[in-house]
């Protein structure tokens, strides 16, 4: 692939192949996203957070756009804080966009784990384990978390069945970590499904398996990392490029309500306040 595919924007992918049904594909990765979810939340106890009722699956008022949006909370200061399981899109017209994130309490510094599928109507893929340390000057967290992870990364990374996908958002390539996944498939969808399935199960796994064997941060530093992470989890939702091409099919203010509730800002503000 050339340097311009893989700028291409999601805009110029859509408009070579607008009308793509992406049903039997929709299912498959969605069934993904749920199956590492499932895996998460057996260790993680989370319930349904109030901001997502009535959200369970939505439709546009014209049919054309539709998704579910599913936020959970957790032990704010022992285990998952936020988890969002969410999909958005037109699975009979070849943009979908679907996602797993999951921000854990400060009560440790593991990374947040993000999962995203999606279709243009080729498949996208992006996963990351997002930092909570800088990695710039902490050597010891970068070698901890990101060092063991290399070799995979470089593995994908080499795999001439996938293009990378550059962001066209600033904040989202500055959002990725050295071990970030972005791409976009060239090869038929069996392979890119089973190839990055397989992927995303054992980044899950490698994850758990830090999650369980944490050290805890110590008490008088849990503040400002928790400060951090609403930090990072605000602007990684509202500088979303992707919000702009669902406001063209939702409007400006129904995608504001949506990114509001996918980033928990009303559990953010519950939390500063006390209420």
């Amino acid at each position: 692939m050339t340097s311009s595919a893989q700028t291409k924007t999601i805009h110029e992918f859509l408009a070579d192949a607008p009308d793509v049904d992406r049903s039997e594909l929709w299912a498959s990765l969605w069934g993904i996203l749920t199956e590492v979810k499932e895996t998460i939340t057996a260790e993680l106890a989370v319930h349904p957070h109030p901001s997502g009722e009535g959200l369970g699956y939505w439709t546009s008022e014209d049919g054309r756009y539709e998704g579910s949006l599913n936020p959970y909370v957790g032990d704010a200061d022992h285990g998952a804080e936020w988890l969002v399981h969410s999909w958005i899109g037109n699975r009979s017209a070849s943009i979908l966009d679907m996602n797993l994130q999951v921000w854990l309490g400060p009560h440790i510094d593991v990374p947040h784990l993000v999962i995203v599928f999606g279709t243009v109507p080729n498949v996208f893929h992006f996963s990351d384990l997002v930092p909570r340390r800088d990695l710039m000057t902490d050597i010891e967290y970068l070698d901890r978390y990101y060092g063991g992870q290399n070799d995979a990364w470089l593995a994908l990374r080499g795999d001439n069945r996938f293009s990378w996908s550059v962001s066209h958002g600033t904040y989202m390539r500055a959002f990725n970590s050295p071990v970030a996944n972005s791409y976009m498939a060239t090869c038929p969808d069996d392979e890119a499904v089973e190839v990055l399935g397989q992927s995303v199960r054992d980044r899950v796994e490698t994850w758990l398996g830090w999650v369980r064997e944490a050290s805890p941060v110590p008490e008088d530093e849990r503040a400002a990392l928790r400060e951090r992470d609403h930090l990072v989890r605000t602007y990684g939702y509202t500088l979303d490029p992707m919000n702009e091409l669902s406001k063209r099919f939702l409007g400006a203010e129904r995608v504001e309500e949506l990114v509001a509730t996918r980033a928990g800002l009303g559990q953010i503000r519950e939390m500063r306040t006390g209420a």
